[in-house]
């Protein structure tokens, strides 16, 4: 009797072998391009720029250059509200920066984008108004 073993293996001796070079190049530029345009938008912020590599501190740091409460990051671990957080988020940022809520969610959805052109153009940082500068709602 013989076995079916070499049959079934053989059926995926065709199969692809992963993604080519090219796509991994293209990748590993869109991640540079991003974590630079992180990196200026920190500075912009007069927060430290080596901050935007750094996993979990980045997220972090981007609460308090958009003014939300440091608990948020608790809220990015909870499926589909971390969706809506992070567009919270991009829209706030985008705002503190002079943009209007497209180059927010610009930024929540094409970062490699949207960040280089908020860290490398002429947009600068501006903190929220406070209460005593807001007007008065009667």
């Amino acid at each position: 009797m013989r076995s079916a073993l070499p049959l079934i293996l053989a059926q995926y001796s065709n199969a692809p072998q992963g993604q080519g070079t090219g796509t991994l190049i293209l990748e590993f530029a869109l991640l540079v391009l991003l974590l630079a345009g992180m990196w200026k938008v920190f500075q912009k912020a007069g927060k430290p720029g080596w901050a935007a590599i750094i996993p979990i501190y980045n997220i972090i740091v981007l609460l308090e250059i958009t003014g939300k409460p440091l608990w948020w990051i608790v809220l990015y671990i909870i499926p589909v509200v971390n969706f809506v957080v992070a567009s919270l988020v991009c829209i706030e940022l985008a705002k503190r920066f002079g943009k209007g809520v497209g180059f927010g969610l610009g930024l929540g959805f094409l970062p490699f984008i949207f960040y280089p052109i908020l860290g490398f153009g002429d947009a600068t940082y501006g903190a929220a108004p406070t209460a005593a500068a807001a007007p008065a709602m009667r």
